[in-house]
């Protein structure tokens, strides 16, 4: 989903609660990575894998200035033999410490059960080791109750998962300015949107 694309679909919720919910969320996220400068590790569950998440978040990265946002996608499934980016398995969140940032994205009911019993155990253990938790998608359960934000996605909501996604890594991009600096300037928010609309496509993912 391009910039444009973000931006109807803002105007067609506007007035809902999820702009302000995903801005929040967004928000929370920007400052924590950039707050406390350890880095942000992005997970998904056995099924679920949030890779084109990471690579907006990568995007958004570069584009706003704010390399702290570019994060560690953790895999269940990752080899050796992978590319360096997409070889990080679930013992990284093991190794997870204060400073560092965990986002948790789960589709509903993907985080209940034998199968997610790993995950949970590793994200409660990075918590407990001084991690800041984020996580989106479930609305209940052991995950939103061990975070310490969460932005829930239930079934038969009006949004499905991938398009909240869309709408949080883009406003994690914004407002990235510190305060003293004042308001951004026309032309500087003219220039951002060329930049991200004659951007290529990512291709690390």
């Amino acid at each position: 989903m391009d910039a444009v694309r973000v931006a109807l679909l803002r105007d067609v919720l506007a007035g809902t609660e999820w702009l302000g919910a995903t801005r929040h969320f967004a928000g929370t996220l920007r400052g924590s990575v950039v707050s406390h400068g350890g880095g942000l590790l992005l997970v998904g569950t056995p099924r679920y894998e949030p890779w084109h998440l990471a690579a907006h978040l990568v995007d958004e990265a570069a584009w706003s200035g704010t390399p702290e946002l570019a994060p560690t996608l953790v895999r269940h499934g990752a080899r050796p033999s992978d590319p360096a980016h997409l070889a990080v398995g679930l013992g990284r969140l093991e190794a997870a410490r204060r400073g560092e940032t965990l986002l948790v994205v789960a589709p509903p009911g993907e985080t209940a059960g034998e199968a997610a019993a790993p995950l949970l155990e590793r994200v409660c253990g990075a918590r407990r080791a001084g991690a800041t938790v984020l996580s989106l998608g479930p609305g209940e359960g052991e995950l939103p109750a061990m975070a310490h934000e969460a932005l829930p996605v239930p079934d038969g909501s009006e949004l499905d998962l991938d398009t909240v996604q869309h709408l949080v890594s883009a406003a994690a991009g914004e407002n990235v300015l510190p305060a003293r600096r004042g308001p951004r300037r026309f032309r500087d928010r003219l220039s951002r949107l060329a930049d991200l609309l004659t951007a290529p496509p990512p291709t690390r993912w």
